[in-house]
């Protein structure tokens, strides 16, 4: 008996909504990476680039634990000599809030070609409209510890 291997060809995508509002950023950007990796398949393969489509709404209302949207740093550099840029979580979340959720996810998945190949069916959107309407995105619930607590103790 041999074992089976997936091919690239029989890769049925779909096309998963998460709603971001309430979500806590890193288990958000964990079940995305899942989603986009392909692991929830039973199919699933390493070598393969499974992933399904993920179009993440409300990505402004995400929200972090404790003292991270201060203390957290996004770093980026220009190119030219003493150039090195940095900015908090908290700006970053106000200036472009796609920001903060694509390098949580990039962040998840493999730092390699697959990886490049598996963030581009990743579309985040800060406010509930988007853009995808006619791939008909099915809702995806997130797990219930994904989402953050709120003042009435859940």
């Amino acid at each position: 008996m041999k074992t089976y291997s997936p091919s690239a060809k029989g890769i049925q995508r779909d096309w998963h909504l998460i709603d971001a509002e309430g979500a806590i950023l890193g288990r958000l950007a964990s079940e995305v990476a899942v989603l986009l990796r392909g692991k929830h398949k039973a199919s699933y393969a390493p070598h393969i680039d499974m992933g399904d489509h993920v179009v993440v709404v409300n990505a402004s209302k995400i929200a972090v634990t404790s003292d991270k949207a201060a203390k957290k740093r996004y770093y980026r550099h220009t190119g030219y000599p003493g150039s090195l840029r940095e900015k908090s979580l908290s700006d970053l979340l106000a200036d472009d809030p796609t920001e903060a959720v694509m390098a949580a996810v990039k962040g998840m998945l493999p730092k390699n070609r697959l990886g490049r190949q598996m963030i581009k069916k990743l579309h985040v959107y800060a406010e509930s409209e988007h853009k995808n309407d006619a791939q008909a995105p099915k809702p995806f619930e997130l797990d219930r510890r994904a989402r953050a607590r709120t003042e009435e103790g859940d």
